[in-house]
């Protein structure tokens, strides 16, 4: 769903922050901790799976000597067979981002989970919980009737959704009659409320790219080292105290090495599928970030070899940090034929 861009006006009274996005292995660490140390600032994690404790090496983890350069919030925070959902992620997120706020630091939040940083900074569509009798009773009619006697059904109620999706899309047709069921409004008239909410932050959204050959081969180079680092010793530690079926085991590298540990799949395919879906799950955080309004798209990696980032970049954080303006000078910032 299109995002409403507020202007300035709107948004000079709002807490500023900094956000560092970018598809996984793209180079966010490096930079991150350059920036913060420039800007006296500290980092808010926006990674669904560095939350929690023990999954280090699977989830790139800034390392302990990193973290000691800089303080790093909503990082080892839950053990893996704790619950966790984006709710609870801006919940967390925006007390971080409070404390720090109010001890006069700077915020930069860092990672690649795109729908915590749509939550973050926009919130969530306010709508009832789901009602699983409401739910079971459209299983049975889409059973009986067809599911798409139920898309004709919600065309009644509300045409804009129904416009919006394929006949055979139970679930959102589902959702958009569960909703009117609930209200008795539209699920597309709240979402077009939602859509001009005034967001949560004035963030200046900063997102790293590279040609996509030189990604997908740091990825694949990321994957063998992580390997060298133990990443196969610190599954079997995980998967020896808690049960594989934790929904935050099916992400990336823990799904292949449980498939190698628990299931006698061969290391090497294991690998391969990993790093494959890795390069293909880039590839959707790109389209992600793609979709996410006011992101400014920058070349990795920003940083120079004694890891200090480009003085541009700096003196833009600052200049929006101090005024709530961000001015990008054409050298620093990347166009759309750049973002392959």
């Amino acid at each position: 769903m299109h995002i409403h861009e507020p202007g300035t006006s709107e948004l000079s009274e709002l807490p500023r922050v900094i956000v560092l996005a970018g598809p996984t292995g793209v180079g966010k660490t490096a930079l991150s901790l350059g920036l913060a140390e420039a800007l006296g600032a500290e980092i808010v994690g926006m990674d669904s799976v560095q939350i929690y404790r023990g999954m280090d090496i699977g989830s790139a983890k800034a390392s302990v000597e990193e973290r000691a350069r800089v303080p790093h919030h909503l990082i080892d925070v839950l053990d893996p067979d704790q619950e966790h959902n984006v709710g609870d992620y801006k919940r967390r997120a925006m007390d971080a981002i409070a404390d720090i706020h109010q001890r006069g630091k700077h915020a930069i939040i860092v990672g690649g989970t795109g729908l915590y940083l749509r939550v973050l900074i926009h919130g969530l569509l306010e709508a009832p919980e789901p009602d699983e009798e409401l739910r079971r009773r459209h299983r049975e009619r889409a059973a009986e009737v067809g599911c798409q006697a139920l898309h004709a059904e919600l065309s009644q109620v509300d045409p804009e959704l129904a416009e919006r999706l394929h006949h055979n899309d139970f679930v959102r047709i589902s959702r958009g009659l569960e909703i009117w069921e609930q209200t008795g409004r539209p699920l597309s008239e709240l979402q077009r409320e939602h859509q001009f909410r005034l967001p949560n932050y004035n963030a200046f959204k900063l997102a790293l790219c590279r040609p996509r050959a030189e990604l997908y081969e740091r990825i694949n180079a990321r994957v063998d080292q992580m390997m060298t680092e133990g990443f196969l010793d610190e599954c079997r530690g995980l998967f020896d105290r808690y049960p594989r079926e934790l929904k935050v085991f099916s992400s990336l590298g823990y799904k292949q090495m449980a498939e190698h540990l628990l299931d006698d799949v061969p290391l090497e395919e294991a690998l391969d599928s990993m790093k494959q879906q890795t390069r293909r799950y880039a590839k959707q955080q790109l389209s992600w970030l793609r979709g996410e309004p006011g992101v400014r798209w920058a070349p990795a990696p920003l940083v120079d070899a004694a890891g200090a980032p480009a003085e541009g970049v700096v003196e833009d954080c600052r200049r929006f940090l101090e005024s709530g303006e961000a001015i990008a000078p054409e050298w620093t910032y990347a166009s759309d034929k750049d973002i392959e």
